[in-house]
């Protein structure tokens, strides 16, 4: 030891030099045993790399239109694989600005980032400094855990380095950009780039590919949806990076710096176009095939359905409910709930009441948080109060008055529906309670070409379209009349419509006509167009139920849910909307079965087709069901029904003289239809309660279902031509009605009821009095 000056003794050279030396020894045993304990004993445990090197990315299963608009998807993981090569330059560029700048140039671990790494973990301790590669991230998603201990980061080198002897660079990155979770359930860049830009990969800007690059670090918190603020910091880091490496112009920086960013709010939840019961109908269609790997391997799933036809089937039954609902009222707040004095937990409770109940398609919840005359304001829980006033108050003017009941009025604590009105106004609404359904087939093949199972399938998942089994009212009567024609008769056909009592067993049955009135004697193409309840019944009674119940078969009906006795004639027995579509199908085509359709195909990942429907042929005679003269005689009747008859809006509302239908309303007005076709489309409406109720005295099916089935069908019929239909053979004109050929001479059925009763079957007249028809319901 030596003195200094001020006689602190310092060591000597030798000492230091001795020191020196035992450090770096000490250093190289360190190293030594690190070395030994990585490639004894953490590389012989690493594992094997065949998840990457075989990589099968699970893709969800997709669900289309016929032209190809995504109308569903179903997986835990949204991913849209994009191969290396098809990803622009300039989203490499951007990623590798902000993630790993040097990828190109290491083998797998940058040793100039990691030092960087190790000054910050021995300043601010073990954890906080960064320094993974891609690489390096590659081997943490694929097979570590992101537990910061050094135990991890340790396996992360080492494997790091196993999959860079294994894989090219660009394999590394495509595994990179198609693996990593980037917020919203999404999985790679691609499927980023449409949740929130809406659009694929190839079409992002500069600025828009500098914001998907900032995600990987933080997704929740860079995250465009939830947290812009965030998300524009990271975004700008980002570009400076890319401006720093040269990587862009300092015209494309200022310009990617100023660009507005168009974030698609609903992320990957939504869809353009409403299908969801469509969707829904086709994933269990799937999945019964394919079971679980439905949901993993790519598969994608083409219906039928046509997006502008789906959109107006949408819209349509949409707008109709709520008109229906409207017209009947306000029901008042949905609930009410306490509001606390303390600002952040009211602001609690309105969240939690909002949060049960979610919005409906521009029918927004919210929770009235102050009343006063001619004014009310409402918290919809974006920090945003919406103010109600002037017409927008109008539908709930009853539960602002002094007079209403405590379970109407509107206070704080109410929680009510808001929509905008065409001005961006605010309004009360309601969301209403009552069911509805629309389906539209091809009339030729039964593929599908629109679908809505209900008004809101997140609230109800139930599918009224092939699910409800509801009484068809006089939207039941073609069919009768269908049989009667194999019968003799004909639309000439003379039926005495007055009062008809009929007795068996001390029952007693006065059937009535929807208006309680009696025209005497009628044609038969005249009743039908004015649904006449009596003189369908006089036609059943003389065809014999049992005739008539099988005849029925061929419609598709099933006989089990249709009645054994007269009441047959009025409806009384229960069908699906998807089953009525195939039954007037028939009249639409000629007569030929068909088997209603969802699918047109399903492909896997790598577009093989793995199933394929093959739709009848045109007028195979294997699926003719009915003799073609009826349905071209029948389809004569059905137009009468929309020219002159209950339906007679519908001609003059769309211009067209191909158009046919019927309308249907059940007793009391519990279940309303309107079922017809045009232009090679047939369509069905209907509307009721789930819980059958009377839907009002005045409500009809030309009031209910006819308006949602008119205003499809202004779309759905806009490119298509009138169809013309030719004379089938055996069919003549006799004194101006169509007769088969071989009743000319005899056996055609003149007149019915006319001077003698039809004898009546006691066991067709029902046990007790069935529901009849409301006055003026078809």
């Amino acid at each position: 030891m030596t003195a200094s000056r001020s006689g602190f003794p310092w060591p000597s050279r030798r000492a230091l030099t001795r020191t020196a030396i035992l450090a770096v020894c000490a250093a190289l045993a360190a190293g030594v045993l690190l070395a030994a304990y990585l490639f004894l004993y953490v590389k012989p445990r690493l594992p094997a790399l065949d998840v990457i090197t075989d990589y099968q990315p699970k893709i969800p299963l997709r669900v289309y239109t016929a032209d190809h608009v995504l109308i569903g998807e179903f997986g835990e993981e949204h991913r849209d694989f994009v191969p290396i090569a098809q990803v622009p330059e300039m989203m490499k560029k951007a990623l590798l600005a902000i993630e790993d700048s040097r990828f190109y140039e290491h083998n797998g671990i940058d040793f100039v980032r990691a030092a960087g790494a190790v000054m910050s973990n021995l300043r601010h301790g073990f954890g906080h400094g960064g320094g993974s590669t891609i690489t390096m991230q590659v081997a943490r998603n694929f097979f570590l855990t992101r537990d910061k201990v050094a135990s991890r980061k340790l396996n992360e080198i080492m494997l790091a380095l196993k999959i860079e002897a294994a894989l090219s660079k660009d394999q590394i990155l495509e595994l990179y950009m198609n693996q990593m979770y980037l917020g919203q359930r999404s999985f790679g860049f691609g499927s980023a780039a449409q949740t929130y830009f809406g659009k694929p990969l190839k079409d992002l800007s500069i600025a828009e590919m500098a914001m998907l690059a900032g995600l990987p670090q933080n997704p929740a918190r860079h995250n465009p949806i939830s947290n812009p603020k965030k998300a524009h910091a990271r975004q700008r880091l980002v570009l400076k990076r890319m401006r720093e490496l040269d990587y862009i112009t300092e015209g494309q920086y200022q310009q990617a710096l100023a660009q507005p960013l168009r974030i698609n709010s609903r992320g990957n939840q939504g869809f353009d176009t409403h299908a969801e019961y469509v969707a829904e109908l086709a994933r269990q269609a799937v999945y019964a095939k394919f079971k679980e790997d439905s949901y993993t391997k790519g598969i994608s799933v083409y219906t039928t359905i046509l997006k502008a036809d789906q959109d107006a089937a949408y819209e349509s039954t949409r707008r109709n409910v709520i008109a229906y609902d409207q017209r009947h009222g306000y029901r008042g707040p949905e609930t009410f709930i306490d509001l606390p004095a303390d600002q952040e937990t009211r602001d609690d409770a309105i969240d939690a009441a909002l949060q049960r109940r979610p919005d409906s398609d521009g029918l927004i919840a919210a929770v009235v948080t102050d009343v006063s005359s001619g004014k009310v304001v409402a918290d919809t829980g974006d920090g945003d109060p919406k103010t109600i006033s002037g017409d927008g108050l109008r539908f709930a003017a009853a539960a602002l008055s002094s007079k209403a009941g405590s379970g109407i009025k509107l206070r704080p604590g109410a929680v009510i529906r808001l929509s905008k009105d065409g001005k961006g106004n605010w309004a009360i609404t309601q969301v209403p309670l009552v069911a509805a359904a629309f389906v539209s087939l091809d009339a030729e093949t039964g593929a599908y070409h629109a679908m809505v199972g209900g008004f809101d399938y997140n609230l109800q998942k139930f599918n009224h379209v092939t699910q409800a089994w509801r009484q068809p009212g006089s939207a039941m009567k073609p069919f009768v009349y269908s049989a009667a024609l194999e019968k003799g008769f004909s639309p000439a056909t003379l039926i005495n419509d007055v009062p008809l009592e009929m007795q068996a067993g001390g029952k007693v049955w006065a059937p009535q006509n929807d208006d309680f009135k009696f025209d005497g004697p009628i044609t038969m193409r005249y009743a039908l167009a004015q649904s006449k309840n009596v003189a369908s019944v006089r036609i059943l009674r003389a065809l014999g139920v049992p005739y008539v119940h099988e005849f029925i078969e061929k419609f598709g009906f099933d006989p089990a849910r249709q009645p054994n006795n007269l009441t047959m004639a009025l409806g009384t027995g229960s069908v699906t909307p998807v089953q009525m579509a195939g039954a007037y199908a028939l009249f639409a085509n000629g007569g030929h079965q068909v088997e209603p359709y969802l699918i047109d195909r399903i492909v896997d990942a790598k577009g093989a087709v793995l199933l394929q429907t093959k739709p009848p042929a045109p007028n195979d005679d294997k699926t003719l069901a009915l003799d073609p003269r009826n349905a071209y005689v029948m389809d004569s009747m059905l137009r009468e029904v929309t020219r002159t008859g209950t339906g007679s809006i519908v001609t003059k509302k769309l211009g067209r003289n191909d158009i046919a239908g019927k309308t249907g309303t059940t007793s009391d007005a519990v279940d309303g239809w309107f079922a017809g076709y045009s232009g090679g489309i047939v369509a069905v409406a209907w509307m009721g309660y789930d819980d059958p109720k009377s839907l009002g005295g005045r409500e009809f099916g030309a009031t209910l279902a006819l308006p949602i089935w008119l205003d499809y069908m202004h779309t759905a019929l806009a490119t298509r031509p009138e169809q013309t239909r030719a004379v089938p053979a055996g069919l003549s004109l006799v004194d101006g009605e169509w007769l088969y050929d071989e009743f000319i001479d005899m056996g055609a059925v003149k007149t019915l009821d006319m001077d003698t009763e039809t004898p009546t079957d006691p066991a067709a007249v029902p046990d007790t009095a069935p529901p009849q028809e409301t006055p003026q319901a078809n």
